[in-house]
């Protein structure tokens, strides 16, 4: 059982009653339905594993510089080997009552080995502890989704090198253009990622850095070497200044903003992936494991796990938007709005966990109707351009030609046929530059073969760019 699928309840016999870590300003207990309001431990209990090791790090650190014991030490971090297994095995009591994971594990640990266990908080607060936290848990995800943005990145490489020679229509407008080829499509798509990506690391560095130790909002009296515990959970550095560091949460922003345009290109994708497949397109064939039915139209097969992608890119964009919202008003330093951080931060990693894993599975299996593709090429005049061009180099003036193509076009028009299907003679009526070489011009073949330069849909470039891509992935 998961901890966060555990059970909280809102009293105890013992650790509820000793609580709070406040309580002795306080001449009455707490309402309780404000203590079920104010509570974080229904959501925030999924960080008991960066919880505990930022007790660690943070128990280490007292012990180097002479506060705490090394009896004191080895008690506390055997308690906190012991809470760890007990939240492994699911028998944690967790407390509505204690508010938090870091007060519920604190609790826990001072009944488990007495005075020593309150020793530990010495030096820190809760914010700057649930801060560090976040910061762990967080940093632990993006290195997930990096992963898997790379499995998918990995997965559009093959697909694309095994369709570097496929014909598919390139739009604008969702108009036919010119025709591309479906293993250069795959390309744009992972160049979307690999920016993706970039953001992604780049934000890893801002989430990075380690609040702890900066107590509540002053810092503390104590004599602590902040910088050995950044050394021992892994932090590139602490942060600089105490205020900044319990209240701020623009790397929780950033993340999710980086998250959103992930989701906004995997949206992107859907689309196409949903239109090819459908009756009117019929492009592409998705495996039926990633498609349903319909329970009345027997003949339906719903393109449902891109559709659902699509859909739940709108789920991350308001997490932005809430966390943005959330933060815009705050004076410093730590204010109780900054609990609202995880939940939206927790679904927004969730969501795209789920929707990479779901693209990176299904990707590799996704099937390719050539025909139907080059047909559809066949039917907007896709090597229009390419006639332009072949008059240009005659010594047309582009201008010129564009026009006389354009009259080509209206009589393809007219008589249904596309440019590589008219004769010389009919495309000689417009234009005497015209010669018998002009077909191999107008082929859809030649087309694309035709734009063989960096970036170019070229089946050369496509495999020149594939052999980079790889090189890429490889690190």
């Amino acid at each position: 059982m998961t901890a966060q699928n555990q059970n909280t309840s809102s009293a105890s016999p013992t650790t509820a009653s000793k609580n709070q870590s406040w309580g002795g300003r306080f001449t009455e207990s707490t309402d309780a339905f404000v203590a079920e309001f104010t509570a974080s431990i229904q959501f925030d209990q999924r960080l008991y594993k960066h919880d505990l090791a930022g007790s660690r790090a943070h128990a280490r650190m007292l012990n180097k510089v002479g506060i705490l014991s090394s009896a004191d030490l080895e008690a506390i971090l055997t308690g906190l080997d012991q809470i760890e297994a007990e939240i492994e095995a699911g028998n944690f009591d967790w407390q509505i009552a204690l508010e938090d994971i870091h007060m519920n594990i604190e609790a826990r640990l001072t009944d488990r080995i007495g005075i020593a266990g309150k020793r530990l908080h010495t030096g820190r607060s809760r914010n700057d502890q649930v801060a560090t936290d976040i910061r762990l848990w967080l940093r632990d995800q993006i290195d997930h989704i990096g992963h898997e943005i790379r499995r998918l990145q990995t997965g559009l490489v093959e697909v694309a090198e095994r369709e570097a020679d496929t014909i598919l229509p390139g739009f604008t407008h969702l108009q036919v253009a010119q025709p591309i080829t479906f293993g250069h499509h795959m390309l744009a798509w992972f160049e979307m990622l690999e920016r993706d990506y970039e953001r992604l690391m780049d934000c890893r560095k801002r989430v990075n850095i380690m609040p702890l130790g900066a107590a509540a909002l002053a810092g503390t009296t104590y004599p602590i070497d902040r910088n050995y515990s950044a050394e021992l959970l892994g932090f590139e550095r602490p942060a600089r200044n105490s205020l900044d560091a319990v209240s701020d949460r623009d790397f929780a922003i950033e993340f999710t903003a980086v998250a959103a345009l992930l989701l906004m290109h995997m949206s992107r994708f859907s689309e196409e992936l949903i239109l090819w497949t459908s009756a009117q397109f019929d492009f592409i064939r998705l495996p039926d494991r990633f498609c349903t039915g319909s329970s009345i139209m027997p003949q339906k097969k719903n393109p449902d796990v891109p559709e659902l992608v699509r859909g739940k890119s709108g789920r991350v964009f308001g997490h932005l938007m809430g966390l943005l919202t959330l933060m815009k008003s705050q004076p410093l330093a730590y204010n109780k709005d900054n609990q609202e951080d995880k939940e939206p931060l927790f679904d927004t990693v969730d969501t795209v966990l789920g929707c990479l894993r779901a693209f990176g599975d299904m990707m590799l299996h996704v099937q390719t109707k050539p025909e139907k593709m080059r047909r559809a090429a066949m039917q907007g005049f896709s090597t229009a351009t390419d006639l332009a061009d072949y008059l240009v180099r005659k010594g047309l003036p582009f201008r010129d030609a564009h026009e006389v193509v354009g009259s080509a076009v209206a009589l393809g028009v007219k008589t249904g046929r596309d440019l590589s299907e008219m004769t010389l003679a009919e495309l000689q009526t417009f234009s005497l530059m015209i010669e018998e070489d002009v077909f191999k011009v107008l082929s859809l073949e030649g087309s694309v073969a035709a734009r063989d330069h960096l970036g170019g849909t070229a089946p050369r470039q496509v495999r020149l760019q594939i052999a980079a891509a790889k090189k890429l992935l490889q690190g």
